[in-house]
């Protein structure tokens, strides 16, 4: 190597530090050992390194709390591998949601230790080097900033959950996720996940797995999910879940697995609808009007435009693109307004949004459970029908919008937070 790639080992027990530094030598990588913390601390603020291997037991303070106190300084922008030699499930679970990136068993065997390594470093350059493109969804603030938390999570292993409303573009954002040149699998059945779970694993190894509406797979089929979530990183797939249901509230009424949702939810976006970032409208109206006939946007008059920039939407991009299709493949006409308005009668004003209803079993939760259920379903129904605009939220739950902002970053609930600047 020509430039010595540099990793911190962070363990108590120098027989470890010592072997691991042995192996990673020999194989060309420059190696800093930290015995405790502190040290920890101070190596990575003199010289951030490529990869940190952190051990979760230690004497001053262990691995889960140091993760946590990197990701709450915004320090966590390189891989950190976890090691345990008795570590509990629930453990890995939540080093895997605070970000790290993998987790490794003591004792850890060679090749495994060097190949998560090489996976580490590999997903590091691939965010360094590969910016997210979602122009096919716009250019607006909303959308840039879903275009920058997906950058942001380009380089973690872990899955990601797209959130919003039907429509809104969770195959765009898987697509834009998705390395050039490797596989791409569209799970189209969620009875593949029962059957051949393995050979999914296989098709997808080093490129993603896409599961468009993960709140319609059944128990068993979420079972298998959660098995192909644990075995992704030894296959090297990144795993893609949309979902215009919310699942904190399926979880809440015990329709979804909890576990599953703590997994999906730490990685999770908010795709905005079209009614929240209207200045993407234009462009898009060409852009389909333009697949469907090569004289498609020249045969939409102003008027037809101004219609069609101002509905409501509420099927989002696929129903834009089908009120298109069905405008321009009736006829070589130019469109009417009348012909438009005997599409669009239904979109001319919005239904309210249905209230959310707490099941019977939110009654038998703990105290604390149960308000941070009700907070995550309150805010989640907000978030829905004020188009995630922040300035709306905050006004109707009566908060300050840095103490809202605070309370959805404790929920974990993920919004694109310059939303509120589109008309």
């Amino acid at each position: 190597m020509s430039t010595p790639i540099d990793i911190l080992v962070v363990d108590d027990e120098v027989g470890i530090r010592s072997l691991l530094q042995e192996i990673l030598e020999d194989e060309g990588y420059t190696v800093r050992l930290a015995q405790n913390a502190a040290e920890a601390r101070e190596l990575r603020r003199a010289r951030l390194p490529a990869v940190t291997l952190l051990d979760i037991w230690m004497p001053d303070a262990d691995g889960v709390t140091l993760l946590k106190e990197w990701k709450a300084a915004g320090e966590l922008t390189t891989p950190v591998v976890m090691l345990s030699g008795h570590a509990t499930i629930e453990t890995a679970v939540e080093a895997t949601r605070i970000g790290a990136f993998d987790f490794l068993e003591k004792p850890i065997g060679l090749a495994k230790l060097l190949a998560t390594v090489e996976r580490a470093l590999k997903a590091s350059e691939v965010r360094r080097a590969r910016p997210i493109d979602l122009s096919a969804l716009g250019q607006s603030p909303a959308i840039l900033e879903v275009q920058m938390r997906l950058s942001a999570l380009i380089a973690d292993r872990r899955p990601i959950l797209l959130t919003g409303e039907t429509g809104v573009g969770f195959l765009e954002c898987a697509r834009a996720l998705h390395e050039p040149n490797t596989p791409w699998v569209q799970l189209e059945s969620g009875q593949r996940l029962i059957h051949s779970p393995l050979e999914i694993l296989e098709t997808a190894r080093g490129g993603l797995l896409f599961c468009p509406e993960v709140a319609l797979l059944s128990r068993s089929e979420l079972r298998s999910l959660g098995f192909l979530i644990n075995k992704m990183n030894a296959y090297g797939v990144r795993i893609v879940c949309g979902s215009s249901e919310p699942l904190g509230l399926l979880s809440g009424e015990g329709r979804f697995d909890p576990t599953l949702y703590a997994l999906l939810s730490a990685c999770s976006v908010l795709i905005p609808p079209l009614r929240a970032r209207r200045s993407d409208l234009p462009a898009l109206i060409d852009r389909y009007a333009l697949a469907f006939a090569p004289d498609g946007p020249a045969r939409l008059t102003p008027e037809v435009r101004s219609q069609l920039e101002n509905a409501p939407w509420p099927g989002n991009l696929i129903q834009l693109q089908s009120v298109l299709s069905s405008l321009l493949l009736a006829s070589n006409d130019v469109v009417s307004v009348e012909h438009l308005q005997a599409i669009l009668g239904d979109l001319r004003t919005e239904e309210p949004a249905p209230r959310p209803q707490l099941p019977p079993e939110f009654f038998d939760l703990p105290l604390r459970e149960a308000r941070e259920a009700f907070e995550r379903v309150y805010f989640e129904h907000l978030l829905g029908r004020e188009s995630s605009n922040m300035s709306r939220v905050a006004d109707k739950a009566g908060l300050e919008r840095t103490h809202l902002y605070r309370k959805l970053k404790q929920l974990n609930i993920r919004f694109p937070r310059r939303v509120a600047s589109e008309p």
